[in-house]
Formats: C-alpha cells, structure tokens, sequence
C-alpha cells in the first residue's frame, strides 16, 4: 500500500533540496500541471484506435513518466494549497455518482445533462 504523506514528503525533501518552492506559486504549479498533461496527450496525437494499442503496448514506460510528472504536481500543488485531494476526490465521486446514476448512465457516453 501507498504511503501518501511519506510520498508528499518525498516529494517535497525533494523541491526543498533544490530550493524550488521560491518559484512555486499556484499560478505557475497549475501552469505545468497543465503543461505536463499535455505531454501525457502527445504520445496518442495522429493515432487512431489501433495505433494507440499498439503504441501503448511499447510505450507504457515513457507514458508512465508522463502521468507521474502529472501526479508530482497535483500533489504539491494540492500540499502546498492545504487542500486534500483526496477527501476532495471522494465527495467529487459523490457528486458524479449523484449526476450520472447507474440506471441512466451505463454504457452511455453521455454528458450528465443528456441522460
């Protein structure tokens, strides 16, 4: 099981090691949380359905870079704003369990106002 605190911690021994918590803001956090899952989006570009099969299947590594630079940020970002994202997972899963009810929403790609 993960240990998120001693991840968090990680992470931020990390950033204070170099002295980069003076350059983040959340404005410029949000900016290369942002930025990093666009770099999660170059690797599908250009590819239809099989081709992401394919690549996926040869590139889980170079992918898993990608969402880990993107989990970095989500967690510092969430630290260093107070925020737990977690508990704030758990009631967005409440919300979006409310707004897309198994009875309506199985199997349908449809937004929550569709349904």
């Amino acid at each position: 099981m993960l240990d998120i605190d001693a991840l968090i911690k990680k992470l931020n021994d990390f950033r204070e090691a170099r002295d980069w918590k003076q350059f983040h803001n959340p404005k410029d956090m949000a900016l290369y949380l942002s930025l990093e899952a666009a770099e999660v989006l170059e690797h599908f570009a250009w590819k239809n359905i099989d081709e992401v099969k394919a690549y996926v299947a040869d590139h889980k590594d170079e992918i898993g870079e990608e969402l880990a630079d993107v989990l970095y940020w989500v967690l510092l970002l969430s630290h260093d704003m107070g925020l737990d994202v977690f508990d704030a997972l758990e009631k967005k899963m409440k919300k979006n369990e409310a707004k897309y009810p198994v009875e309506k929403a199985k199997g349908s790609h449809k937004k929550y106002t569709e349904l």
